[in-house]
């Protein structure tokens, strides 16, 4: 297993101080500022924006999806009338029906035909809707001929009136849904919060204001985006800091919010942008609700997948992102390497557990395991445990100061476990609950999380993937006094190239290295 260290304060050299775990002591007393049961408005006490509580977005997506829904299940409706012609149903009727609503619906929902555009159009998505009904009905017609043997449903001529019922009546369903949405857009626009920085950020805000049937109205603008940005109706309110953020949302009401690239979502090299960090942002509209669009030309945004754009704001290429990006690849057989490897070393590893546990306790005192807060995988927050080598002032110091190997209040039964990396077995049970993985970026605390987001490009990015009890990094040696930007640099190239093998490796190299614990 790897030890944990981190580098300070310069994240680009080596460090003069290791330690990232709060517990290892710390170099500098608290600095004076905000108590921790006084930050301000929107913020928490390590700094952070604070989620709302009881707005998380439930099913939001579905009830945007339902009138176009409803659209396609009355095309279905009429296809299965167009075929049946006089007479009762009968059971080879109802099968064909189930089949052609659940095939039409699984495949518009794959191919995004759900997702409302900003420029609501039936002939943009003909041939799409063409292909899939065409699927459809090929697909139900041959099941229910299988079970169905005397119910003739695979004649040409009966499947291409069917198809051709149910794709006009759904056509003419989508076109009223589509009427009605561009009605209720321009009388009732949404409020809007535009990220960005830049000059396609100012002209994504006065597009905004001068073209109300987008059904967008900007009211304000985040991330450092110069205060010249306005529409016809005036300056816009410039969001500079995480708080104002938080009370712009809370107090307009805000519902979308457009983020503008590739300014905000600086390429690897590229200065970040000034103000919150976007990630933040992105995780702050997702827990309020608030729909999420991405403006640009390609480029990448937090949790989107990358498909080709095919509405546009003006000319502007853009594309709803409110669902998280699908799993990555190979996610799944990662996860069973972790549980097929971490529980049989939990049972294999008892014994030690219970003997770790057993000398902090007789030799330390109360309070056998150190928990704290630190970033998983797209920022969410986790319980990271641990053997208590050493007990922090208080919490404040815990998640904000760094801590120096050293420590003189360290005891002997605590060295032991440092040098020997015995403390990070408890994080078996992190990776059996889902928390971490056995291989991935090491997991930082958000307070230095947020600051290296900040100043190191590419920092967040690492947390694309399961954080890990040891990693690329961790095997070539970066541990203790080394660099956060090379660390960094390891973290996405493994997550760029990853393969199980690469994972195997890894836990191979790690193994070996304990032969010859170096500590931390």
């Amino acid at each position: 297993m790897s030890t944990e260290s981190t580098s300070v304060p310069s994240p680009s050299g080596p460090a003069r101080r290791s330690g990232t775990t709060a517990d290892r002591g710390v170099v500098a007393a608290p600095p004076r500022g905000r108590a921790r049961d006084h930050a301000p408005r929107g913020l928490d006490p390590a700094g952070r924006l604070a989620p709302p509580a009881g707005r998380a977005p439930a099913g939001a997506a579905v009830l945007r999806a339902l009138p176009a829904a409803c659209a396609d299940l009355a095309g279905v409706l009429a296809g299965l009338a167009a075929v049946r012609g006089g007479g009762a149903p009968g059971a080879a009727d109802a099968a064909l029906g189930v089949l052609l609503a659940a095939c039409v619906t699984a495949l518009n929902a794959y191919g995004g035909l759900y997702e409302p555009p900003l420029n609501p159009a039936v002939l943009d998505r003909l041939p799409a809707l063409a292909a899939r009904v065409g699927i459809a009905w090929c697909v139900a017609a041959a099941v229910c001929e299988a079970v169905f043997p005397g119910a003739e449903v695979c004649a040409p001529a009966v499947l291409a009136v069917g198809a051709c019922a149910q794709l006009v009546t759904a056509c003419v369903g989508r076109a009223a849904v589509h009427a009605r949405a561009r009605a209720r857009a321009a009388s009732r626009a949404r409020s809007t919060l535009v990220v960005g920085t830049g000059a396609r950020a100012r002209a994504v805000c006065a597009l905004l204001a001068q073209h109300p049937e987008y059904g967008l109205r900007p009211v304000g603008v985040a991330c450092g985006t110069p205060p010249d940005a306005a529409g016809p109706g005036g300056r816009l309110p410039v969001l500079a800091t995480a708080e104002e953020v938080h009370r712009a949302v809370v107090q307009n009401g805000v519902q979308e919010a457009v983020f503008v690239g590739p300014d905000v979502f600086s390429a690897p090299g590229e200065p970040a942008a000034a103000g919150p960090a976007p990630a933040e942002l992105l995780a702050l509209v997702r827990a309020y609700g608030c729909g999420v669009l991405w403006v640009g030309d390609g480029g990448w945004a937090p949790g989107a997948a990358r498909p080709r754009m095919t509405d546009h704001l003006w000319g502007f290429a853009i594309r709803r992102i409110d669902d998280p990006a699908p799993a990555p690849r190979g996610s799944r057989a990662k996860r069973l390497l972790d549980i097929a490897l971490a529980a049989p070393a939990l049972v294999a590893l008892a014994p030690v557990l219970l003997g770790c546990a057993l000398a902090v306790r007789l030799l330390d005192g109360p309070g056998v395991l150190f928990r704290q807060e630190r970033v998983g995988q797209d920022g969410r927050l986790f319980t990271l445990l641990k053997f208590r080598t050493l007990r922090p002032a208080d919490e404040h110091e815990a998640a904000t100061r760094w801590n120096i190997a050293g420590d003189h209040r360290m005891s002997a039964v605590g060295n032991i476990l440092r040098r020997t990396s015995l403390d990070e077995l408890p994080q078996l049970w992190n990776v059996l609950r889902g928390d971490m993985s056995l291989v991935g970026p090491r997991p930082e605390r958000p307070h230095f999380v947020a600051n290296f987001s900040k100043t190191l490009p590419g920092y967040a990015a690492r947390h694309r993937m399961p954080v890990g009890i040891t990693g690329l990094a961790q095997v070539h040696g970066l541990r203790g006094d080394t660099s956060i930007e090379d660390r960094s640099r390891f973290d996405n190239h493994y997550i760029d190239h990853w393969s199980l093998w690469q994972d195997v490796c890894i836990l191979v190299r790690t193994a070996l290295s304990l032969v010859r614990p170096a500590g931390s």
